[in-house]
């Protein structure tokens, strides 16, 4: 970077300003937009159903689903024991005959999903599914409805039906000779995709379930008084503070390493000594720090707009990017150990600074600012890939931005601090071989973070390669090696040897007090996972390790069960034994209620207060099994048919807890009244344990 400085070109400034102003109504428009999105998480998949006249004797039932960012809504295609597919059900057909199957005519995409050991499609952004159907009479009628499950990272809604109504006039079908024979074989073949079934055929199945009544006092609703338990404070969604909190700390890590820390001095003294006024020395400092923030949230604008949070997601669970990003972050791992360095072009470097030396104003800084961004490449690009790749997984589509907001928050402000204030550069730490300790720290931890994308591709390819036991294993060594280095047992190529006065190398130098503290975090960690390999729950690794199921050699035996699945008569026998009531809200098809029940159910503490204390009481809202009567229930002016055991809770949800998302728990006395506010996905097992003896209290209370 030149130290020459020539005057301000206002003009430029004026028009960069100018420029920037565009930018910055379109990035308040696009906050404004994702905030509407959010807020209507609730009720995430909005369908249009139309007709659409093919020929004069055919024609088409069209679904088109809008679905909000984040959310995706299953294909037909699911096998049974997974997620909620979509269905179509015929409750009347006159004068038509259904050609084929309902068909996914959108986007669709496929990915394994581990928790259900199974490959699933999906379809995000439109919903597109269509219906094909001869007409065999002059005058023709059908009516039915659509069956549909979506989700998101946090929540999976129930299965949701979309009502449909159709007649209209067409030319017949021409008959022919073996008409009877093609819709006797074609109705059982497709009588598993598309039934037909009358109301007095349910009533004869042996699964048939009886219709409750459904105005008793268990199920009058609480939604106030549930309102009236939230604390509003602890209901409030820091997922965003998270997410540029963890990008500061990547930011931090990235000011400790040797390709940023030394420049430090070197910008501050450029700064004020190209300047005798130092307040306008000051003033550029800052003006370069707010570069570096504009440069690194463009990279996060940037991955946004060219995929998408919800593309990103998608990514997250397919095999191959999963494999691909395994081998990304082993090369940068491999890189912080000292085994080679990323650079960008050393030509596209000089180019950048050569321009910044040739110009002046604020583009001249703002080059400068870039510049930094480039030669330091080495050191930020394998700590931004990690963080854009988990950002930009999370399902929320600010996450990139924000996370790389707090990146360079934390790389800019001791530029800025230093300038300000720069006698405290005096006290700074010099440059040394810490930074390279810092570096190899990095580069443990880039390896054992790719073994956790490596594990989701394991797992989609059913090799069994990294099972449980064998990836904390990988993790035990890494660990372990890592303490190793700490505390000064091994040592790589880029660490620098230690001279004695007589210039000879140091062999057995002393290990630092920081160093030793780290070692030994590293090897307690290393030991903790240790009971892992027998099945203990590594409740700090539970969310990077393969499943418990991959596991062949496991001694742990501590489940919780539900005592029932109805909710009538958990609630009778909770009256007759005078104990409390949970209520678990959840589907076959919910990721995350698997997610709590792996995490959060297996915990001594609270597995022992679910059994023990409570009758807990699981209603599964995607459970097929029919009622023996459809049921018609009027819901905020509209009428809604429940069919299946799943649509009875689901309305038991909606209307008494005023809620339609899982996983949901909720805790209720002998008359059906809370005991404590409701409580939806989040593994902190202090919170909810919480959450279980504030209900017991006022249970004992009452």
């Amino acid at each position: 970077m030149s130290l020459s400085v020539q005057k301000n070109n206002y003009t430029f400034a004026g028009k960069f300003f100018k420029h920037m102003k565009k930018h910055i109504v379109f990035f308040m428009f696009f906050v404004c937009y994702t905030i509407s999105c959010v807020a209507q998480l609730q009720s995430p998949v909005k369908f249009t159903v139309q007709q659409k006249k093919i020929s004069d004797n055919t024609l088409e039932v069209e679904f088109v689903g809008k679905v909000d960012a984040g959310w995706h809504v299953y294909g037909t295609d699911i096998a049974d024991g997974g997620p909620t597919r979509t269905e179509l059900t015929l409750e009347k057909t006159v004068g038509l005959k259904p050609e084929g199957k309902l068909r996914a005519t959108g986007s669709l995409h496929r990915a394994m999903d581990e928790l259900f050991d199974m490959e699933v499609s999906y379809m995000e952004g439109t919903a597109k599914f269509a219906q094909k159907f001869t007409i065999t009479e002059p005058k023709y009628e059908v009516e039915g409805y659509l069956t549909y499950g979506a989700c998101n990272d946090q929540n999976c809604m129930p299965p949701t039906n979309v009502e449909f109504k159709f007649e209209g006039t067409g030319v017949p079908e021409k008959e022919k000779a073996s008409a009877d024979k093609d819709k006797t074989e074609e109705k059982v073949e497709e009588s598993d995709v598309v039934p037909d079934t009358l109301a007095s055929d349910v009533q004869e199945t042996d699964t048939a379930v009886a219709a409750a009544d459904f105005s008793g006092d268990l199920w009058a609703p609480v939604i106030d008084e549930l309102k009236a338990l939230e604390d509003g404070a602890e209901a409030k969604d820091n997922s965003l503070l998270g997410i540029f909190l963890l990008g500061m700390l990547g930011g931090l890590v990235a000011l400790l390493t040797p390709c940023v820390w030394p420049i430090i001095p070197m910008t501050v003294s450029f700064f004020l000594k190209r300047n005798k006024d130092r307040s306008k020395g000051i003033r550029e400092a800052i003006t370069y720090g707010i570069c570096i923030v504009v440069i690194y949230v463009a990279l996060g604008l940037l991955v946004t707009l060219c995929f998408g949070a919800s593309a990103l997601n998608a990514l997250s669970t397919n095999a191959i990017f999963n494999i691909f990003f395994f081998l990304m972050l082993l090369v940068f791992g491999a890189s912080f150990l000292g085994g080679f360095e990323i650079t960008l072009p050393s030509r596209f470097t000089n180019a950048v600074d050569k321009k910044s030396e040739t110009t002046t104003g604020l583009l001249s800084i703002f080059l400068m600012a870039f510049t930094l961004s480039l030669v330091s490449f080495s050191c930020t690009g394998p700590i931004i890939g990690f963080l854009l790749v988990e950002l930009g997984t999370t399902g929320n589509l600010l996450a990139p931005s924000i996370g790389m907001l707090g990146f360079a928050i934390a790389l800019a402000l001791p530029f800025t601090l230093f300038a300000m204030f720069p006698a405290w550069l005096k006290s700074a730490p010099k440059s040394g071989n810490w930074m390279n300790c810092v570096k190899v720290c990095l580069g443990f931890l880039e390896l054992a973070f790719a073994l956790k994308f490596l594990s989701v591709a394991d797992l989609a390819y059913g090799w069994h390669l990294l099972d449980r036991e064998a990836f904390l294993c990988l993790w035990i060594m890494l660990f372990a090696l890592l303490g190793a280095y700490l505390i000064g047992w091994i040592r790589f190529p880029h660490d620098e040897d230690e001279y004695d006065e007589m210039g000879e190398i140091v062999v057995n130098h002393r290990t630092s007090i920081p160093r030793f503290f780290g070692g030994l975090i590293s090897f307690a960690f290393a030991l903790y996972m240790v009971p892992g390999l027998w099945g203990a729950p590594c409740k700090a690794v539970s969310a990077f390790a393969p499943p418990m199921q991959t596991q062949d050699f496991n001694l742990y035996d501590n489940e919780v069960k539900a005592r029932f699945t109805n909710y009538d008569e958990g609630m009778a026998y909770a009256k007759a034994h005078n104990m409390p009531v949970m209520v678990d809200f959840t589907g076959y098809g919910c990721v995350n209620c698997r997610k709590m029940e792996a995490a959060v159910w297996t915990d001594p503490r609270v597995a022992e207060i679910m059994n023990d204390k409570y009758v807990l009481i699981t209603l599964y809202v995607d459970e097929k099994t029919p009622l023996s009567e459809t049921v018609i229930v009027n819901e905020n002016g509209t009428e809604n048919k429940l069919r299946t055991v799943g649509d009875r809770w689901s309305f038991l949800q909606r209307s008494k807890f005023g809620a339609n998302a899982q996983p949901f728990y909720v805790l209720l006395d002998n008359e059906g009244q809370p005991l404590n506010k409701s409580y939806s996905y989040n593994e902190d097992i202090s919170a909810y344990l919480d959450f279980l003896q504030k209900g017991l209290n006022n249970y004992n209370g009452k």
